[in-house]
């Protein structure tokens, strides 16, 4: 597989289901990339692997690409010094992925199952942006005949909300679209914030859509819980302290990384919300408090 040809694939799985996340879409493309590779050594393999992840992160320059790639090379890995073989080291590898990928394709489903308890009913419920997770959590609340109402932000400068917002009225869901400057002021009629996450760092903090932080800061100044909903293979290995730490192949687009303009010009599309901020963190590893989070990285990637 070429570059142009890994580009193409991984393209074709987010336009043949939009549901897909773009983390599963790169793990299928580097799995189809194993199948077709000719690398004569584990050696190779793993190198064409990092390569391959590489350029994907150049099409999609967001963290779960960038952490998904890394965690399924790492599980995958696991069995490259257990057989002398060469075939049949890589058919146990692509045995691997595809176990891999079966259990990320259920994570959805498992954050859902533990995160929908929270909401009472006759809840009001305030969240941020289009997330696929969080509105699989609604889905379930629904699914149980729970009443409750959401507020969606509108999400500049894509207006990702409004798209979330026409999801949820699919669900006859009462669901009022807000202003992003507006949150400060909605938050005192909410009873929880849910939030999904692009990335998960090593201290219990998450990387989102731009606006999260501020969400959660007006959050805790009014006492509100402030959840979010992600998926283990979103755990990446990054210690942010501040908005300044994230490294500016998350903060920025693809394709404004490669058009070479003053970056200082460009807004970023994500931030950093700290630990400090999140009241609980819902899973497919389970219901984490942000401490916690650090020994289940460690788990993954050790």
């Amino acid at each position: 597989m070429d570059e142009e040809e890994l580009v193409e694939y991984f393209r074709a799985q987010t336009r043949g289901d939009p549901d897909t996340a773009s983390a599963v879409a790169a793990i299928r493309t580097l799995l189809e990339f194993l199948k077709r590779d000719k690398g004569e050594t584990i050696l190779g393999l793993r190198e064409s692997l990092t390569w391959a992840t590489d350029q994907l992160t150049r099409v999609d320059s967001s963290v779960a690409v960038s952490s998904g790639g890394e965690l399924f090379l790492r599980f995958i890995s696991l069995t490259s010094l257990e057989h002398q073989d060469l075939s049949r080291c890589k058919k146990v590898m692509e045995e691997r992925g595809e176990l891999f990928l079966e259990k990320i394709s259920m994570s959805r489903s498992k954050v859902a199952k533990l995160c929908h308890t929270f909401i009472k009913d006759g809840a009001k419920i305030l969240t941020h942006s289009y997330s696929r997770v969080v509105l699989r959590v609604l889905e379930k609340a629904v699914a149980e005949k729970k009443r409750f109402s959401v507020y969606v932000t509108e999400s500049q400068p894509d207006g990702a909300g409004r798209e979330m917002a026409a999801a949820l009225r699919k669900l006859h869901v009462p669901t009022t679209l807000v202003l992003d400057a507006a949150v400060g002021y909605v938050l005192e009629k909410v009873d929880l914030v849910i939030v999904g996450a692009e990335g998960v760092v090593e201290s219990g903090g998450i990387i989102n859509k731009i606006g999260t932080y501020q969400t959660a800061v007006c959050s805790k100044a009014h006492n509100k819980p402030f959840y979010v909903v992600a998926e283990s293979f979103k755990f990446v290995r990054l210690y942010p302290l501040n908005q300044q730490d994230v490294p500016d192949k998350f903060k920025y687009k693809a394709d404004t990384l490669r058009s070479g303009h003053s970056l200082a010009e460009e807004h970023p599309i994500i931030d950093y919300t700290p630990p400090s901020l999140i009241t609980l963190l819902f899973t497919d590893l389970g219901v984490l408090t942000p401490s916690a989070v650090s020994d289940e990285l460690i788990k993954l990637y050790l």
